[in-house]
């Protein structure tokens, strides 16, 4: 049992004692296994334990570490998680909750990579497998229309957004070429025309309260969370020097086009493309694995997802399988080492993936506890978000079109995957299914088709 379990939990009257970093360690701990559902489930969570549970930070605080979270690049669950460890217990425990938010997940998928390469063409586990990828079109489907029905606010943001789509899929412009024309789009128009670029107006905290908190409304910021330009610049040497360090040893032991250096340098880029989430830096991490680089096929790439999907953690995470695959196929450390290459190359993609994310909050976070203001999507951003769920859309698309006719050639239509999908789109969107509960329900379903 956890140490956080044995105290009981304060009246709505007094403040909760401070927990020790001990106890906060093993909340994150536990967050680490439990947090599927993706952003929005994973935020929640944190949201019904901190806020409303064990009261260690005020609904207002906590949605205003949100806000600055969801105009990042990056998981905004964990980094979101990273900025109340930090903001509780300064640095190291901001290391603590970021990492153990992420740590879980990498252990899990690598696990289950490995089962997936070693046992994937055995009928049991081809079948869960067939089941998953209809369920993976329905979830990335259901996503794109989730933002969509929150960003695209009037006619132009809809044109943004259908500009995207088009320019990745039938140009197939990359995925940094649309953010930054978008981010021009927005920057202008929100010059000419403000209220059309005023779509995103982030999270707003409700009236509702849910008593006294360690880190209350009225708390004064903590002394390390106070802005201070010289620490500011002594975050950014470290981090820097961090990612010089890491970059430098690979390039010094393996050389520039090893597959290691390669899968540094084309993560950190793809580390900081992330707005939108997981689903929208998906087809810039195939463009470069699958088309450039080739670390693995299309079909990898989608059983990757569907593997994502069913572990805790954030959804990015599917770049460690992408990682394993890679380093497993181009045989990093030799054919008889094959799950050394991968384990290896999935911790280099984890590293360069999150390092980032880590430096935005440790960054960004004191400047905005010190001025308490509530922040609003700038206008780039919104055009950013537009793009985004076309690209998102595209993604769907590329996922239908391998998953609904796997043989390219003869162009033969799986009518039961696409039955499939269709129904997991509509559990989704009438009937509110968990996408863990759809993912384990079509697992099922795969499972007993193979034994037909």
């Amino acid at each position: 049992m956890s140490p956080d379990n044995k105290n009981q939990l304060p009246t709505n009257d007094e403040a909760p004692v401070a927990p020790t970093l001990k106890e906060a360690f093993w909340y994150w701990l536990k967050l680490g296994f439990v947090s599927f559902g993706g952003p929005a489930g994973q935020i929640s969570i944190m949201h019904h334990d901190l806020v409303e549970k064990k009261r260690w930070i005020s609904e207002k605080r906590f949605l205003h570490a949100l806000n600055y979270c969801m105009v990042l690049p990056g998981p905004e669950a964990q980094q979101l998680a990273t900025y109340i460890g930090w903001l509780m217990h300064r640095t190291w425990g901001g290391l603590i909750a970021g990492c153990l938010f992420v740590l879980p997940s990498l252990f899990i998928l690598i696990a289950l990579t490995y089962i997936y390469l070693r046992f994937g063409n055995q009928p049991l586990v081809a079948g869960v497998l067939y089941g998953i990828k209809p369920a993976v079109v329905a979830i990335v489907l259901f996503a794109a229309y989730r933002i969509g029905s929150r960003a695209l606010k009037n006619k132009w943001l809809w044109l943004i957004s259908l500009a995207a789509f088009v320019a990745i899929v039938l140009f197939r412009l990359p995925f940094p070429l649309i953010v930054l024309f978008a981010a021009l789009i927005g920057y202008v128009g929100g010059k000419y025309s403000p209220a059309t670029f005023n779509a995103g107006s982030g999270h707003k905290a409700s009236d509702k309260s849910y008593g006294k908190a360690v880190i209350d409304d009225s708390s004064p910021t903590p002394e390390h969370a106070k802005f201070n330009l010289c620490h500011l610049a002594k975050v950014l040497v470290v981090g820097i020097a961090l990612w010089m360090l890491a970059m430098g040893l690979l390039m010094v032991v393996y050389g520039w086009q090893a597959t290691l250096t390669q899968m540094g340098w084309f993560f950190t880029k793809a580390a900081l493309l992330t707005f939108g989430g997981a689903y929208a830096v998906l087809p810039y991490v195939y463009q470069g694995a699958v088309d450039h680089y080739q670390w693995l096929t299309a079909t990898q790439m989608i059983d990757g997802l569907a593997l994502g999907e069913t572990t805790p953690g954030p959804l990015i995470m599917v770049v460690a399988f992408v990682g394993f695959v890679g380093g497993w196929t181009q045989q990093v450390f030799g054919v008889d080492s094959l799950l050394l290459s991968g384990i290896v190359a999935a911790s280099v993609v984890t590293f360069f993936t999150f390092l980032p994310s880590f430096l935005f909050i440790f960054l960004g976070a004191p400047l905005i506890e010190s001025t308490q203001n509530n922040l609003k999507f700038t206008a780039p951003l919104t055009a950013i978000t537009a793009a985004v769920v076309g690209v998102i859309l595209s993604l769907a698309l590329f996922f239908a079109m391998h998953v609904f006719m796997p043989n390219q050639s003869t162009m033969h239509m799986d009518w039961v995957a696409l039955a499939l999908a269709v129904v997991g789109f509509i559990a989704l969107f009438k009937f509110k299914v968990s996408i863990i509960k759809l993912i384990l329900a079509y697992a099922l379903i795969g499972l007993a088709l193979s034994f037909i």
